[in-house]
């Protein structure tokens, strides 16, 4: 088994499936809880939901400090290991952040080590990405994100609006989630990272494969991975089936 990590980065682009990951990592019991805790526009929420001291400014060299060590207890949560969820979006802040706290070292890859300690990288990618793009642009319109297997919302960020075929928005969706991926992959070449490349595909289709094989990167037993279930279902449906047709006939 690969000896263990301090810590492990999922990185991730929108409606690749990294809530389905998170929620299989988290409930091993043996790799964190990781989250989105250097999203750009949660960093607000997490610092209330910790209680961070009012008093300490975002931006600030003390706020980093607090929010970076907050941060480091809720992605272990009662293990070991610290777990993180980053889109390819957030990549450059979350850098910004620690070069202030680690100033003078030479790759993103070295602040990161400082910051959690010796770090593997995990690339979640969805190898359709229509069906990404349309995943998304769907969640936008709906307001719905993420459902329990049993159909319960699991995450609502705006009232409901029922959906509507969109061209442009597909497309321009498609096009960005590409730039996303061929960003992460730039990333990890000029930083001498080989990371466990996953794709979404695998995951729902198999996690008695692909979950295991995680835990054996971050050094873990991959026993802890047997016997998990779903938090999150799937979202797609006939209609997106309907509207991956009209873009391709479009789009010839």
């Amino acid at each position: 088994m690969t000896e263990t990590a301090a810590a492990y980065i999922l990185c991730g682009t929108p409606r690749s499936g990294s809530t389905l990951l998170c929620g299989y990592l988290t409930d091993t019991g043996v790799a964190g809880q990781p989250d989105s805790f250097f999203r750009t526009q949660s960093i607000d929420w997490w610092a209330e939901h910790w209680g961070l001291p009012s008093e300490l400014r975002p931006g600030t060299d003390a706020f980093l400090s607090a929010y970076l060590a907050a941060t480091i207890a809720e992605g272990r949560g009662d293990t070991s290991v610290f777990g993180l969820r980053l889109m390819r979006e957030n990549l450059g802040d979350m850098s910004a952040a620690l070069d202030r706290l680690f100033p003078g070292l030479p790759t993103d890859a070295a602040r990161i080590d400082a910051a959690f300690g010796p770090t593997r990288y995990l690339h979640l990618r969805r190898r359709d990405k229509l069906a990404q793009a349309i995943s998304r642009v769907r969640a936008e319109q709906s307001g719905l994100w993420h459902v329990a297997p049993d159909g319960t919302e699991v995450e609502r960020l705006a009232p409901h609006r029922d959906p509507v075929y969109d061209f442009d928005a597909i497309d321009r969706e498609v096009k960005a989630l590409e730039t996303y991926e061929q960003g992460w992959a730039d990333w990890f070449s000029a930083q001498g990272i080989v990371p466990l490349r996953l794709d979404y595909e695998d995951l729902a289709e198999a996690p008695e494969r692909v979950l295991p094989a995680i835990l054996v990167h971050i050094g873990q037993e991959p026993a802890k991975a047997r016997g998990l279930k779903p938090t999150v279902a799937r979202l797609s449906d006939a209609l997106s089936a309907e509207w991956a047709a009209r873009y391709r006939a479009q789009a010839r």
